[in-house]
């Protein structure tokens, strides 16, 4: 008779995984990781790995999960994917309105939780969960409301089509990406909310300046600087944008130039540190990181103080797969200015930990290929291994089927 491992499903729940997020991760089908949980079959020694990495422990805690124990007799309720949005319709149906003020405060609360878990989430993940909060806002978008429900309806309707957008951008989704930019656009606008329209045209112009289209990303950040209103997140971003997109035209006056003045609208907004990262909130931590990159694509050698600066402040531990982004792309911007000043060993190490953390999106694997590119140009040793870990990151991110 099959036990079912309990202590396996709490630890998966535990991280946020559902079962198929959790397949995902170690790259086995669904029904793989049904079974393992069932106890109808154990995983193949080569998989446990990947799984202990998946759900974050030690091999020997990893066998402990497997094991069976009295405890695990006694089975949970299976998992609805629904059970969170079943339990929002619930408390709406108490409200007067058909939409209600605690649906909207859960909505907008949701939002935040996924934004901040962006850095974090691999983005096959956080997508799956966008678009479950996107189908609710649909549903509710047809009930009665009133003027202030439907106006913070269609904001956070925005917020989470402008984030959607964000994670086709990383999976280099362009149309998708483009029609989910265009729909936050749209609500934004209806909603009068400015700050989400000038996000979409900043987001619009990292999903350009990915692509090579350096003039159309300046284009598009100066446009969002034109509609964000003063004081906001939006407005320093956009111009951090512009500041990376003079960069790659060698602009070299007038990107340092955007560099200071994003430092004064930082400083002016009185930023300070915040605990978790929110991916549309600007903090001091994303002004080191933008620097760096900044810097690194000019080939100023400061780049490298601001590289390690943001290596230091945000990597968690020594083990890479624990990095939040932006650690793995300080480590780019480490490694191209260490081969511009001809440290290659290092370079290559900084590329390695960058690669193969896990961290670096699909629409951000240009950067890495820039420096196996210039490692190989200079027929280092290294090469061949930093090729390697590059196909084998690329392989890993491809669409299955």
């Amino acid at each position: 008779m099959a036990v079912r491992r309990v202590r396996m499903s709490e630890r998966r729940r535990s991280l946020g995984y559902s079962q198929e997020d959790l397949a995902e991760r170690v790259g086995v089908a669904l029904s793989t990781v049904q079974r393992w949980e069932s106890g109808e079959s154990n995983p193949q020694p080569w998989q446990r790995p990947k799984l202990a990495r998946a759900l974050d422990v030690t091999a020997t805690r990893l066998s402990d999960l497997l094991s069976p124990s009295p405890a695990d007799w006694a089975a949970p309720a299976p998992e609805t994917p629904d059970d969170e949005t079943s339990a929002w319709e619930l408390a709406r149906r108490v409200n007067a309105s058909d939409v209600g003020g605690e649906t909207l405060t859960r909505l907008e609360r949701a939002f935040d939780d996924l934004a901040t878990a962006y850095p974090m989430t691999p983005p096959q993940v956080l997508l799956r969960r966008v678009r479950k909060h996107t189908a609710y806002v649909a549903q509710l978008l047809d009930k009665r409301a009133t003027l202030a429900e439907h106006r913070r309806l269609l904001s956070v309707g925005g917020w989470l089509s402008l984030l959607g957008a964000t994670v086709h951008v990383d999976l280099d989704q362009q149309d998708a990406a483009t029609a989910h930019m265009r729909t936050a656009a749209t609500l934004a606008r209806e909603a009068d909310h400015r700050e989400i329209e000038a996000w979409c045209y900043e987001t619009d112009a990292w999903r350009v300046l990915t692509a090579g289209d350096y003039a159309r990303a300046l284009e598009l950040s100066r446009a969002a600087q034109s509609l964000a209103p003063p004081g906001t997140s939006a407005l320093i971003q956009a111009t951090a944008q512009e500041g990376r997109a003079l960069a790659r035209l060698g602009e070299n006056r007038e990107t340092y130039a955007a560099i200071e003045r994003v430092q004064q609208l930082s400083a002016a907004m009185g930023l300070a540190e915040r605990p978790k990262e929110h991916h549309y909130q600007y903090d001091p931590a994303k002004a080191l990181a933008y620097k760096a990159t900044t810097l690194a694509w000019l080939g100023d050698p400061a780049a490298e103080a601001y590289a390690r600066e943001v290596i230091v402040r945000l990597s968690p531990s020594a083990d890479v797969q624990q990095w939040p982004r932006r650690v793995a792309s300080a480590n780019i911007d480490l490694a191209l200015v260490l081969l511009s000043d001809g440290r290659l060993d290092e370079a290559c190490d900084a590329a390695r930990l960058a690669i193969l953390s896990g961290r670096i999106v699909p629409s951000n694997h240009w950067r890495a290929l820039e420096v196996v590119n210039a490692a190989e140009s200079r027929t280092m040793p290294e090469a061949v291994d930093l090729r390697e870990a590059y196909e084998g990151m690329k392989a890993l991110s491809a669409p299955q089927g």
